[in-house]
């Protein structure tokens, strides 16, 4: 893929800059995994094997370009600090590059005469051999925070390619993926969801907290499947459904001083919402003013609710695997020059998309960060 290609290009240039770095190894990554998806992808025969290379094909892209993004991000960084180290040099370096010139300029016969004969020619001869070293070093240096900015700049103006194909190439995948599972019929199912039911259920609701505690009385008859194994042993060893970053913990007010018993990740437009175990779809659909919501029973009386979605996947009474895509985040994916802007400056303000994700044992909430690795001790 081209993406492979201009991401292994840029890696290649950041490697000029300095050893591995967090940003390259994760692009170095992101890279293989690419590749890896897309041999999947070639040598996928049942629907469920697509979905599954389709869902490597979309994380790899998302992993490509966030370690792009961070790779830019740490590019313009560090061309702002050698942009202020050469400005705090520009005396030092006028007059070095005075000397140089000087001593370009000045003919061979006039160096070799001193005007207290050639003892001082002596004397000066060795002088000019010890200063001459002296300037080499500092032009050496020089030459090469000048080639640094050059490469980084070069860095970010050929960045500019390799984001369209990758956010081409993850809104392609991500449409293949909606349709392959549109087109799959292979899942198991554990019940058959009552629509009546749930819109009764829908209408008495005026929380999630009431709309997750009726689920919980609810409790449909299951359709000949086992229910699936205990997890408690995962207890805090999850993955987050989705690649973000933790807006508010637990217990944390927000804006307007609102406290719920979930966790908040800000993630970045159209982001891939996977299952973190396999699990049993409770219920997708819009509630409230949650946006769409995904909830997911993995054992009998424990939940996993995701909120803010917006496309989800699935239908109500199908198990998912482990890692199965359960939906997509909301919003638009950013113009190149927007993601340019933002890697100039040095920040990194892109994850604009909320999650929310609260987790209920029977009819109470407990902590998310008991199930989920979010480094709360970190």
């Amino acid at each position: 893929m081209k993406f492979v290609l201009l991401l292994a290009a840029l890696i290649t240039s950041a490697g000029v800059l300095s050893a591995e770095t967090d940003a390259s190894a994760a692009a170095r990554e992101a890279a293989a995994k690419l590749e890896a998806a897309s041999l999947s992808l070639d040598k996928a025969k049942t629907s469920r094997n697509r979905v599954k290379a389709l869902t490597q094909t979309v994380h790899a892209y998302e992993e490509g370009l966030a370690a792009l993004r961070e790779g830019l991000r740490r590019a313009a960084i560090r061309e702002k600090q050698l942009d202020q180290q050469l400005k705090s040099k520009e005396a030092e370096i006028a007059r070095l590059l005075g000397v140089l010139q000087s001593v370009g300029r000045t003919e061979s016969p006039t160096m070799l005469l001193h005007p207290n004969g050639p003892e001082g020619t002596v004397r000066a001869g060795m002088i000019l051999a010890d200063v001459t070293p002296a300037m080499d070093s500092e032009a050496a240096k020089l030459r090469d925070l000048l080639t640094e900015v050059k490469i980084l700049r070069g860095l970010q103006q050929s960045a500019a390619d390799t984001l369209a194909e990758g956010l081409n190439g993850a809104q392609a995948s991500r449409m293949a993926l909606s349709q392959a599972i549109s087109d799959r019929t292979d899942l198991p199912r554990r019940f058959t969801e009552d629509p009546v039911q749930t819109a009764l259920l829908i209408a008495s609701t005026e929380t999630l907290e009431g709309f997750a505690s009726g689920l919980v009385e609810m409790a449909p008859e299951p359709e000949g499947l086992a229910a699936l194994p205990d997890i408690d042993h995962r207890k805090g060893n999850l993955p987050l459904p989705v690649q973000a970053e933790i807006l508010r913990r637990p217990g944390e007010a927000d804006a307007a001083g609102l406290v719920r018993p979930g966790l908040v990740l800000a993630a970045r437009p159209n982001a891939l919402v996977t299952s973190p175990v396999a699990a049993t779809i409770r219920y997708r659909g819009p509630l409230l003013d949650f946006g769409n919501v995904m909830v997911l029973e993995p054992q009998p009386g424990l939940l996993f609710v995701f909120a803010g979605l917006e496309t989800v996947f699935g239908d109500v009474g199908q198990v998912v695997a482990s890692g199965a895509p359960v939906g997509l985040m909301g919003g638009n994916d950013p113009k190149i020059d927007a993601i340019l802007s933002q890697s100039s400056e040095g920040t990194g303000q892109d994850r604009t998309e909320t999650l929310y994700i609260e987790v209920r044992q029977g009819k109470t909430p407990v902590n998310p960060e008991d199930w989920f690795q979010t480094n709360k001790d970190g």
